[in-house]
This record gives structure tokens, C-alpha cells and sequence, in this order.
């Protein structure tokens, strides 16, 4: 058994839900890279995935992470052994673990036609507008794998199923449309439908939560992610931060060129008087 996950905190919930749960144990594989936000028009060629690295280089400079990071992994690597192992082992299947939101979403999207030869072996475990109980004991819905306790994924197992011959001819399509949108942002409306949206959609999350005053950029950062309802990655959220100091819609302090730690940033005027006081 294998189990693919997209987000790294997911692979911990798995490991200790096989420690439960024996009947789950095998190898736990990550898609690493976040599809619901960048370019992905012709990444199936090397043209079109070096554009996407570049992408993310260019969003990673004087991040806490680093530029080297878009280039330490390659998800088409991953998928290629996990081929591989497909392949010389007729017994073995995958499990897909998808929680409610449009990075797994994306990401199911774009793995899925790379494996449609073996349709039968593929499941599926989508946490669907599905109740869990959280570590008070209290109901919740979780929008990912990693929010649910590990004794909660043992019972997810339920919900494994094969995805259909029907989702194998569908879904490479809806992937097709989203290549060919190539929005910049591409959200979760509900089931599996992925909408694409303008790339200043998160703009006025940070707007909202930028003041008056001043506050360092990354406090900013940090309050936008902890307070919006639809999620997105932080490094993608200061790139916007930052196209909203060059549009003048933020004041800034400090070098921009520097570590997110190192400049300041306030609403400039004129955007105060946009934004609704109720």
C-alpha cells in the first residue's frame, strides 16, 4: 500500500494512524508543490515546468526559505517511481488522501491522468464536507488531512474507494481546463470544482488586515493567514503583499529587498478611504 498525501504535516497523521492501525501501514508519498496558485500551462513539458520553478524562485527570493527551495524537489520524480513501483508489483495500490480544499484538489488534478493504466488499483479518501471529532471530543469539519487526531484517520479508511473508470476520463479534462485558464489563483467552490480566479484575489485579505499603524510585514503576513477563511501559502501571500506596495495600495518602511522581517508596512492613505468601516 502507498499513500500519497499533498501537504507535508499530513505525512505525520498518517505515520502514527499505522502505528493504530496496522492493516494501514506502507509508504507515505508527498506531492510537494501547491497547483492551486502559479503557472501550470504546458508543465508537462520541460519548457512549461521550468517556467513554473522560475515562477516560485522569483517568490522565494529573501524568504525564510530560501530560492534553492523551488528547485530541491521534483514531484515529477516522486510520481515516476511511484510508477515504477506500480509497475513491478501487480498487488500493490495507492491511496490518494484528500482533505476539503484546493491544494490537495489541484493536486489529485494533476496526478491524476498519470495514472490512469491502472485504473482498479487507485483509491480515493476525500474528507468531503465529512464530521470528525477533534481532540475536546467536539464534531468539526476539517478542510485537511492534518486537522483530523490520528485515531480519526484510522476510521477515514472507511471511506476508501476506487476511482472510477468515469472519474479517470473526466478528471484529466477538468486538469486540461485549468492548464489552459492558467489562472494565477484557483480556489475550491465545492465537491472537486476548482474555479480560476484573478491573481489579485487574496488582495483584499491583506488589505483588511493591514492598519493604520505601522506593523512589521511578516506580523502581517501572519495575522492575513491565521484570520482568512480561504487558505493559500505564505509565500505566495507576501509576493501579493509586496505587488500591493509596488501598486501604492501599502506604504512601506524599510527595504522590501530584505528578509520579511526587515520592512515595515502601513495602509497608504488613499486605500483607507476604500475600505468599508463595517
Amino acid at each position: 500500500m502507498i499513500h500519497v498525501v499533498f501537504q507535508t504535516a499530513d505525512v505525520s497523521i498518517l505515520q502514527q494512524a499505522m502505528e493504530l492501525e496496522p492493516s494501514l501501514q506502507g509508504e507515505v508519498i508527498e506531492i510537494k508543490d501547491d497547483f492551486a496558485v502559479g503557472p501550470i500551462n504546458n508543465i508537462d513539458t520541460a519548457e512549461g515546468w521550468d517556467a513554473r520553478v522560475n515562477w516560485w524562485r522569483s517568490l522565494l527570493e529573501n524568504s525564510p526559505y530560501g530560492v534553492e527551495t523551488a528547485g530541491s524537489f521534483d514531484d515529477r520524480e516522486t510520481v515516476k517511481t511511484l510508477i515504477e513501483k506500480l509497475d513491478s508489483d501487480a498487488a500493490e495500490d495507492v491511496w490518494i488522501w484528500m482533505g476539503q480544499n484546493q491544494h490537495d484538489v489541484c493536486g489529485y488534478y494533476w496526478l491524476m491522468p498519470q495514472l490512469k493504466a491502472f485504473q482498479g488499483r487507485v483509491m480515493v479518501l476525500y474528507l468531503n464536507n465529512l464530521p470528525f471529532i477533534n481532540e475536546k471530543g467536539q464534531l468539526f469539519y476539517p478542510s485537511c488531512i492534518h486537522e483530523i487526531l490520528p485515531k480519526e484517520a484510522v476510521k477515514a479508511k472507511r471511506l476508501n474507494r476506487a476511482i472510477t473508470l468515469s472519474e479517470f476520463e473526466v478528471d484529466p479534462d477538468e486538469w486540461k481546463r485549468l492548464t489552459e485558464e492558467n489562472a494565477m489563483v484557483r480556489i475550491l467552490e465545492g465537491g472537486k470544482k476548482i474555479a480560476s480566479k484573478e491573481e489579485s484575489y487574496y488582495d483584499a485579505e491583506i488589505l483588511k488586515n493591514a492598519t493604520n499603524d505601522w506593523q512589521k510585514a511578516s506580523r502581517l503576513l501572519n495575522n492575513t493567514l491565521n484570520r482568512m477563511k480561504v487558505k493559500t501559502g505564505d509565500v505566495f501571500l507576501m509576493g501579493r503583499l509586496k505587488s500591493l506596495i509596488e501598486a501604492g495600495r501599502l506604504e512601506v518602511n524599510g527595504d522590501i529587498s530584505k528578509g520579511w522581517k526587515d520592512f515595515e508596512v502601513k495602509l497608504f492613505f488613499a486605500t483607507q478611504l476604500e475600505i468599508p468601516t463595517a
